[in-house]
């Protein structure tokens, strides 16, 4: 067997052993596995009867191999299928490795932009759905939530729930989205799933945030294909450095397979201490790796941002004057700047600013007083 096929080996023996929706998600690994089916020619002699895989042939992108193939299918497809929402930006925080602060990052980055005075969409598509309680909502599974969403029982407007951040709005999780992976094999357009659901109601929010579980699964495969940016959470030590290539492998194949637009927004430094020689080093060479798309914001390491979701809010509002919440207030204005665009509550801020400046200047300038009596002279 050819040098990187490990995955999928035991592909025979599974054939004749597995349940049909084991083997469909046999061929969804194949779909996002490097080269797809070209890079496998006896896996059709193996599984030719799983009806998963008529449906591949006849959707186009899943069984491209080639990126003119890819590119021609996408260019085929309606704008809206092909990242419509004009005026609104999504971002996955993604990272196949856990433990980096995507979670984290997530709730205070969408709660620092709704902040700022623009509205702001924040989607828990990890089946933990530790976004959620974070946001203090408690467990529930009979509210709707992303597992609605992605299976088509309810529509966005449905399940779009207010929080206690003005302007921060929450689609929650639930821990069905465990059982997602395998009931979204069998389903029509299942890579494309969540960027249908959101496109009635993407152009409400200019941001949309998309926190991912720490796997490349179906879950994480919907998330990159409805997302137009890839923001990258990441710690400033060895093992993060290791992760790198594979990182930009899975955005290559995705471009190349389902999203054309997709790009990388930016990688953050989290629970970053600078003190340190390691973390001085780890920096040098992700910059020269990353060169501009490595954030000038980094996430220190804060026992607030630890303490927050205890309580069932973001930073911002916990502990507003905490290094965490500024952080996080800082890394949503280099995203505004790198996106070019502005925060309704810094116009405000300056506005206030500039009149405080003018009344302070007319009240320091010495008052000219007339003469009021007439001299003879």
């Amino acid at each position: 067997m050819e040098a990187g096929l490990t995955p999928l080996n035991g592909l025979k023996n599974a054939a004749s052993t597995s349940s049909p929706q084991e083997r469909a998600l046999l061929h969804n690994e194949i779909a996002v596995a490097p080269g797809g089916y070209a890079r496998y020619p006896f896996f059709y002699q193996v599984m030719p009867e799983n009806p998963s895989s008529k449906q591949l042939e006849s959707s186009g992108p899943a069984v491209s191999n080639s990126g003119a193939k890819s590119g021609a299918s996408s260019a085929a497809k309606p704008a809206a299928e092909a990242g419509g929402g004009k005026g609104s930006k999504v971002l996955a925080v993604v990272n196949q490795k856990g433990g980096v602060g995507k979670t984290t990052t997530a709730i205070n980055l969408a709660a620092a932009l709704a902040l700022e005075g623009l509205k702001t969409l924040l989607i828990d598509c990890d089946p933990q759905a530790n976004t959620t309680g974070g946001l203090g909502f408690a467990r529930d599974d009979e509210r709707s939530s992303i597992y609605d969403l992605l299976m088509g029982h309810a529509p966005a407007e449905k399940i779009i729930v207010p929080t206690e951040v003005e302007n921060l709005s929450l689609v929650p999780g639930s821990k069905n989205l465990i059982g997602a992976n395998i009931e979204l094999v069998a389903q029509d357009r299942r890579e494309y799933r969540l960027r249908d659901a959101l496109e009635p109601v993407r152009a409400q929010f200019p941001f949309i945030i998309l926190d991912c579980p720490p796997a490349l699964d179906l879950l994480t495969l919907n998330s990159l294909v409805a997302a137009d940016g890839l923001l990258v959470p990441m710690q400033a030590e060895y093992f993060a450095l290791e992760g790198i290539s594979e990182l930009m492998s899975t955005l290559d194949r995705v471009t190349q397979s389902f999203n054309p637009k997709l790009a990388l927004e930016g990688v953050l430094l989290t629970m970053y201490d600078d003190r340190t020689n390691l973390s001085q080093q780890v920096t040098e060479n992700l910059k020269g790796f990353f060169t501009d798309k490595l954030l000038k914001t980094t996430i220190p390491r804060n026992i607030r941002l630890a303490e927050a979701p205890s309580h069932g809010k973001p930073v911002s509002l916990y502990d507003g004057k905490s290094r965490g919440a500024e952080a996080y207030r800082e890394l949503a204005m280099e995203l505004l700047e790198r996106n070019g665009m502005k925060s309704p509550e810094e116009e405000r801020r300056k506005a206030a600013a500039r009149a405080a400046a003018s009344s302070l200047k007319s009240f320091q300038q010495p008052e000219k007083k007339g003469r009021f009596w007439r001299s003879n002279k």
